[in-house]
């Protein structure tokens, strides 16, 4: 362990100093840019950034941030319909989009060279896009058609949207990101030219460049491009707070499926809404604790151990905008049932209620941590989207400086402390695939239920 812990230490200050500089500048019309060296090779990405996402929807429109994701290759005066992909295409590079709960981002990756490019294209997509209502109609139909794949044919998928519709009574995070179907087949395109018009604007957006450039110059290009772009009236969203749960929740979910599934949640703070600032990242190390690979207490335990799941898993994320989940899910093992998971997972749970995790298990859990984020800097694209997230959730890219510091400053007493504040059966909600017969003519789909284009 001490020569692991030499080598990512020896590591970290090798992408400290391959990445020097972070730089930050506001343009009159609020477009803030942020810039970040690294000039290990000539090659750069771009992304923009808006604060707009499934959770800044409501019930009627759902989906439509998505839908507008995809809309935004559908030209502009400018640039018509197909011009944008083969322009970045031919200029060598690689561009594609993404939608989430708290966001929707726009990102090429090309030689350094070619970021004006990359600049008049989206400065361009910012103000001006057409939308035209048939090209709109196609692209609902495809969005329809991607919800069916990735969620309505998918169970595990459809489990965990129907988890969250439940788990959240009047938060946002209850809207699935693809959007309901109903919505979906009532939306106008009168309802998508509304929506671009309230979210994208230079104030309401963050432009993160990351590569072998010069900040000034990028500043510069920005200017040029991004500058004479007229800011937006932007209305901050209501809060939309998430109520006080009062007691668990249980759902089955019955669904043409080879295997049952069990997913389980706790409502837990995030780095925006965490009474102590220090939660988050205990609540991290807690799920490392269960789920930090082969040595984590639900594989050797539940999957080796006691051979009760065939797989299982904790998740936690400390970077949403609002109050979230921590989860824990999996199937259970050939001659076992949800209940034995569920009874083996909440063992585990009352566990580290009543016992802090030990020195060893911590050890290795801010080892792993450590070693993820410096290989992450081996990627020009996960740095920018480390600055990206966290700058459109409400806190800071120098946040990012400060992350392992506050791993490190864990302890097992925290662990334990935020395993008995939030870990709560009456913060519970518990979903369960109970599995139905198989159509062999429309046999379930088991892919990913990502949201990129």
């Amino acid at each position: 362990m001490r020569g692991l812990l030499a080598l990512v230490l020896g590591l970290f200050a090798t992408a400290l100093l391959a990445n020097p500089a972070t730089h930050e500048y506001k343009l009159d019309n609020g477009l803030k840019l942020i810039v970040k060296e690294d000039h290990r090779a000539p090659v750069m990405v771009s992304q923009v950034w808006y604060k707009v996402g499934s959770s800044y929807e409501h019930d009627g429109i759902t989906g439509i941030s998505h839908v507008l994701e995809h809309m935004m290759f559908k030209g502009t005066r400018a640039h018509p319909n197909g011009e944008f992909s083969r322009i970045i295409s031919e200029n060598g590079g690689r561009e594609n989009a993404f939608t989430n709960q708290d966001y929707t981002a726009y990102f090429q990756t090309m030689e350094k060279s070619r970021l004006p490019v990359s600049f008049e294209l989206e400065a361009d997509r910012m103000r001006n896009l057409t939308i035209p209502g048939d090209e709109f109609l196609k692209e609902v139909k495809v969005v329809m058609e991607e919800r069916r794949m990735r969620t309505d044919d998918n169970p595990q998928s459809l489990t965990y949207e129907q988890f969250n519709a439940t788990a959240y009574t009047s938060s946002p995070y209850r809207i699935p990101v693809i959007g309901w179907m109903d919505d979906l087949e009532n939306l106008q395109v009168a309802d998508l030219k509304a929506w671009y018009q309230k979210w994208y604007a230079p104030n309401n957006a963050t432009l993160v460049v990351v590569g072998d450039v010069d900040p000034d110059e990028v500043y510069a290009q920005a200017k040029k491009y991004f500058g004479p772009l007229k800011p937006g009236k932007i209305t901050p969203v209501k809060p939309r707070l998430e109520i006080t749960q009062l007691g668990r929740k249980d759902i089955q979910v019955e669904a043409p499926a080879k295997l049952p599934y069990l997913v389980m949640g706790y409502k837990a703070p995030v780095a925006m809404t965490a009474e102590q600032d220090w939660e988050p990242y205990a609540l991290e190390v807690l799920a490392g604790v269960l789920d930090g690979g082969d040595s984590a207490r639900l594989a050797s335990e539940l999957v080796r151990g006691k051979a009760v799941a065939a797989s299982a898993g904790a998740g936690y994320n400390g970077y949403d905008r609002m109050e979230t989940l921590f989860t824990l899910s999996g199937t259970p093992a050939t001659g076992h049932t949800i209940k034995d998971l569920e009874k083996a997972l909440l063992e585990q749970v009352k566990r580290l209620r009543e016992k802090p995790p030990t020195k060893k298990e911590l050890d290795r859990i801010k080892a792993q941590i450590r070693a993820a984020k410096v290989y992450e800097q081996d990627s020009i694209f996960y740095q920018a989207m480390q600055i990206g997230v966290l700058e459109t959730v409400g806190l800071s890219w120098k946040d990012a400086d400060t992350y392992l510091g506050r791993i490190e400053a864990v302890t097992a007493d925290q662990v334990q402390t935020v395993a008995r504040k939030y870990l709560l059966p009456e913060r519970l909600t518990v979903a369960e695939l109970v599995p139905q017969p198989i159509d062999p003519k429309h046999p379930p789909h088991t892919g990913g239920s990502g949201h990129v284009r």
